[in-house]
């Protein structure tokens, strides 16, 4: 019975949906994301990799002992790294804070399987130059009542892509852009691994 329990554990490994995560700071959404399916044992995190070499993130995944990497615009955007990607086989790729845009390849190679959370209510503040404070700031200049996230698939636009799902906080008059960010990543924790765990479900 032992030997039957250890064989079908193995094939459950074997099963396993696998993410591939990306992102470019300090790593609290991939921190997240990696503890949220650490516990469940139901997703494997098979890499991390940053186009940062400063990045927190490495420190967060050594410390998690999840493989992470850093490599630059160069290895990134190279075919060796596609197909390297290729054979990591994920079932999702996951732009977690990742600032560098998406090549065509890319979007290719992994139709529907590559999504990115926005920190804004898409499709309003987004595009090229919209991430982290710039948007906090733009949505409180434009005294905006509501903001949130947006999860949404990748295409080879910045934040064109179809969307997943949004959550929403309001945003008081007294708000500083700080205070909103710090409302729009708790909605970020809260979610996104959840969403995530959702798409894989449904990929079964």
């Amino acid at each position: 019975m032992l030997y039957l329990n250890f064989a079908l554990y193995e094939l459950s490994l074997l099963y396993m949906p696998k993410i591939v995560l990306f992102a470019s700071g300090s790593g609290s959404n991939v921190e997240n994301i990696i503890r949220y399916f650490q516990e469940s044992s139901s997703v494997e995190v098979a890499f991390v990799f940053t186009n940062n070499q400063e990045a927190g993130v490495l420190e967060r995944c050594k410390r998690l002992g999840v493989p992470a990497a850093y490599l630059n615009k160069a290895a990134l955007d190279s075919t060796v790294f596609l197909e390297m990607l290729k054979n990591l086989n994920p079932n999702l790729i996951v732009l977690a804070g990742y600032l560098q845009k998406i090549k065509a390849d890319w979007v290719e190679a992994f139709a529907g399987r590559i999504i990115n959370i926005h920190p804004a209510l898409l499709p309003n503040y987004g595009g090229k130059g919209m991430y982290g404070m710039n948007v906090h700031q733009a949505v409180i200049q434009a005294k905006e009542k509501e903001s949130g996230i947006s999860i949404h698939y990748v295409n080879e636009h910045y934040d064109q892509g179809a969307l997943i799902a949004q959550y929403t906080v309001s945003v008081d008059a007294q708000d500083t852009p700080e205070q909103l960010a710090q409302k729009v990543q708790a909605l970020e924790h809260r979610y996104f691994p959840e969403e995530i765990e959702k798409l894989l479900q449904h990929a079964d």
